[in-house]
């Protein structure tokens, strides 16, 4: 469910929402009203609105999007980057990854993970783990994705580098399965 405000958030998560997106507004009150239900929360720190600035030109006149819009988006980002440490500290909350399938920004969803270890805080394990068994849970899919173990799906990567000692290295992706079955692997 996509909302914003506190009272919002605690609304959506009591009639049993099973995921709140954005939350940019959230108190640390409803953050732990959120995690006391068993929501999962994706924040959309870092890719969301910055996508949507960096490609201001490509947007503006379109719909709903105005330079006031694009302003407010601006401002939203340090705020969202407050809730976000904020959930970090919130005891049993379950943060996710989503992409909210922003249009220009396909291909560069790792930059969200990035901005959550660097700006925000998160263990680069606990940021790695929201992207895939923790994702893959929140879906419903946690038996089919998410993790490696015999009878999944096999969908990996690999990267050059140990994301766990420097998560820029999730940019350089070298080996890509998905459901078993190779599409990129550049030997080394």
């Amino acid at each position: 469910m996509h909302v914003y405000g506190p009272d919002t958030i605690k609304a959506v998560s009591a009639a049993g929402c099973t995921s709140v997106e954005h939350g940019t507004l959230a108190t640390p009150e409803a953050l732990q009203f959120v995690a006391d239900h068993g929501t999962y929360f994706d924040p959309n720190i870092g890719l969301v609105a910055q996508n949507y600035l960096a490609h201001r030109a490509n947007f503006i006149g379109i719909g709903n999007y105005t330079e006031e819009g694009m302003a407010a988006m601006e401002k939203s980002i340090p705020l969202a980057l407050t809730v976000f440490k904020q959930a970090l500290a919130t005891k049993g909350l379950k943060i996710i990854f989503g992409t909210d399938a922003v249009a220009g920004a396909h291909g560069h969803n790792v930059e969200e993970l990035i901005y959550r270890v660097e700006k925000g805080g998160q263990d680069p394990k606990a940021a790695i783990t929201s992207v895939t068994s923790l994702s893959a849970e929140s879906l419903g899919m946690g038996d089919k994705i998410g993790t490696l173990a015999p009878g999944m799906e096999a969908d990996l990567i690999a990267v050059e580098g140990d994301p766990l000692k420097e998560i820029e290295s999730l940019r350089r992706v070298i080996f890509v399965m998905k459901g078993g079955k190779v599409f990129k692997n550049i030997p080394h």
